[in-house]
């Protein structure tokens, strides 16, 4: 039911449409009016709207989750860190309010939670809550991680809203992200905190009309004062106007502020500080094509020395912000991560993310050396944060942790933007974590990419450089298995038969050095197959000896072997031992070709006083583990070789870091 009343700074007629609304902004002074139980309060003026951009407006409908919904308020909060996010207010037909978050081209639709009074008894405070650890409280089906914890101010709205939204008024928050694009915020500023739960989605996903869709955002070319250097007067344009938060001047290299197009020195840069890839230049990469709109040279500081690399900001309207990295000649192509995607490993130095765990390389604090061109925050020169890396080549997952400047609140009485509460002095310490994931680029793909030349090729190893020929090592696997495979195939279904066999009795020598010498009957002999002859004696700490050769008779071509039969045992110290072989045997090679061969014997035996026997067989077809064994050794010549560079090449990979699995 519609309520009217009279605004009570201009005396226009304002309307209350919805029912649960708590204040309207007048549209004729900008005067936020609020209702109460008996009278309507006029809590003050807010500013005009900024323009951001957005393809929303008030008195859009659409439908979420199957619910219809009218958007029916807007507020502008501004970030302590500089620029704005849209906050939109949904009611929904069942009655039912939806906060609607833009950001950067983002959206996230959330809706209060109802907290019982055990989980507003074990829900952080403001000063508990820590950037980077999950908060359990949340009735979501995982933890939620903290993904910010800042401070943000009531600058503009517009339309019904469903809290007490009081112009100027401060309060203190946490943002939470969990995976799938799952969302939340902790208002702190109430009392009991209020935590609003949800997830990013698409705007397709919110059921607008067709003719809404994510801004185009392309740049806007201002005129008159707001584009000019308020330091040297030059002209200078905004690639991203609704997005930039610092910009240089192209012509006498000052930082400005940008705030709305209205510029604001900061300080001088040195201008013989050139990025390779200039301001203005247009890539194409996997997912589209990106400008370099801003330039960075970043350091860390070890041992005393600094060591430098550069950041591009690249800028696509419709997709967003990403970053090209070079450091020592080597390049990444880095995009953002939700933080909620990030799961801490099974160690302190690792974590997971898209399935693939990465190893800790790096962390130190990082400072801002130099910058040039636009930004989408507030960076200066000086500026630090705390930096850690982890690795999955070709991958770099990277994590930037912010601290703000402390600040106090004063105790007092005021009106909360969701309702009444007491404000409480406390110190708030707000920051930001970021991730990024980075992928490895050859200099020649950068080149491509922008369709330069020249692009300073390295000798060094970067931390996420893939090693080419990792690919060895799987075909290595499968070429071993096949030959084991097939090799005990083989050994288990050769063909193997015994082609002779026979005892001989021998009489005794009448000295040591004679021997006895026999002669087989033809043997016939199949072509290529190999040939085994063994001896089996039985002989007992004594030895038995035969010197033959395996003649063909059709060409008198002989083969040499020899056959040591030989058994030793004893007892010494204590402990019994033994040697020899009473059954030994030897391998010929296969016959050229199948025909009749005899086997010529002399055979000595140390108990030459003594008759002896022996016992002769010749097989064929017998399957040997030894060939076998050479093959394996042959194909793995390579992949050795290969592993030992490897070796040096991931000891080089980690020559810089102080988490070094191979030691200083």
């Amino acid at each position: 039911m519609s309520v009217e009343v009279s605004c009570p700074a201009c005396g226009a007629t304002i309307s209350f449409k919805i029912g649960s609304s708590i204040v309207v902004v007048c549209e004729y002074c900008n005067s936020v009016i609020a209702r109460g139980d008996r009278d309507i309060e006029d809590l003050g003026k807010v500013a005009d709207l900024a323009d951001t951009g957005s393809p929303l407006d008030l008195g859009l409908k659409g439908v979420y989750q199957g619910v219809p919904f009218e958007l029916t308020g807007r507020a502008q909060l501004g970030h302590e860190a500089g620029g704005v996010w849209d906050e939109w207010y949904a009611a929904f037909q069942d009655g039912k309010w939806g906060w609607l978050a833009e950001a950067q081209g983002k959206f996230y639709m959330t809706f209060q939670q109802d907290m019982p009074e055990q989980g507003l008894m074990t829900l952080p405070t403001y000063e508990d809550v820590q950037l980077g650890e999950p908060v359990g409280a949340l009735s979501t089906s995982v933890p939620l991680v903290v993904a910010e914890k800042g401070q943000a101010e009531a600058l503009a709205a517009k339309g019904e809203i469903p809290y007490r939204l009081v112009p100027g008024q401060q309060y203190v928050y946490a943002d939470l992200s969990g995976p799938h694009g799952m969302f939340a915020t902790i208002d702190f500023g109430d009392t009991p905190p209020s935590v609003y739960v949800g997830r990013e989605v698409p705007l397709s996903a919110l059921g607008f009309p067709a003719d809404v869709q994510a801004p185009e955002r392309e740049a806007r070319r201002v005129a008159g004062l707001q584009l000019s250097c308020p330091q040297c007067g030059g002209p200078l344009d905004l690639r991203a106007p609704d997005s930039t938060r610092r910009v240089t001047c192209p012509n006498c290299g000052s930082l400005l502020d940008a705030d709305q197009g209205k510029l604001e020195f900061l300080q001088a840069l040195d201008p013989s500080v050139k990025p390779l890839i200039p301001i203005g230049s247009v890539g194409q990469f996997a997912q589209g094509q990106f400008t370099v709109i801003g330039f960075v040279v970043r350091s860390v500081t070890f041992e005393g020395t600094k060591y430098y690399w550069e950041e591009y900001l690249l800028y696509n309207p419709q997709i967003g912000f990403r970053w090209l990295v070079r450091s020592d000649d080597n390049w990444n192509f880095v995009e953002p991560v939700p933080v909620g995607e990030i799961v801490k490993g099974f160690s302190a130095k690792n974590v997971r993310c898209n399935g693939m765990y990465f190893k800790v390389y790096q962390d130190t604090p990082a400072c801002v050396e130099y910058v040039m061109g636009e930004f989408y925050w507030e960076v200066t020169v000086g500026e630090h944060v705390r930096a850690v890396d982890y690795i999955h080549p070709p991958f770099m997952l990277s994590m930037e942790a912010t601290l703000g400047d402390p600040k106090s609140e004063p105790a007092e009485d005021e009106g909360s933007k969701r309702g009444k509460r007491r404000r409480r002095k406390v110190t708030v310490e707000t920051g930001e974590v970021n991730w990024s994931l980075g992928t490895y680029l050859k200099a020649a793909e950068v080149e491509k990419a922008f369709g330069i030349t020249g692009v300073p090729r390295t000798s060094k190893i970067a931390p996420n450089q893939p090693f080419v020929h990792k690919r060895i090592y799987k075909y290595w696997g499968i070429l071993l298995v096949a030959c084991l495979i097939i090799g005990l195939g083989l050994i288990a279904t050769g063909a193997r038969r015994k082609v002779f066999e026979a005892t001989y009795q021998l009489e005794p020598l009448k000295n040591a050095e004679d021997s006895q010498v026999r002669f087989t009957d033809a043997i016939a002999l199949n072509a290529r197959q190999n040939v085994k002859i063994s001896a089996t004696a039985p002989v007992d700490n004594t030895w038995l000896e035969i010197e033959g050769d395996l003649i063909d008779t059709s060409t008198n071509d002989s083969e040499a072997f020899s056959l040591p039969v030989s058994y030793y045992y004893g007892v010494e110290d204590g402990e019994s031992w033994s040697e020899g072989d009473r059954t030994p045997g030897t391998y010929l090679s296969a016959p050229p070709s199948s025909g009749n061969y005899i086997l010529g014997m002399e055979i000595r035996w140390e108990r030459w006083q003594q008759p002896a026997t022996v016992t002769v067989r010749v097989e064929q077809g017998v399957r040997r583990a030894g060939p076998m064994a050479v093959t394996l050794v042959l194909i793995s010549i390579m992949p050795v070789l290969v592993g030992l560079y490897h070796f040096s090449f991931e000891k080089r990979r980690w020559a810089d870091s102080d988490f070094s699995p191979y030691g200083s």
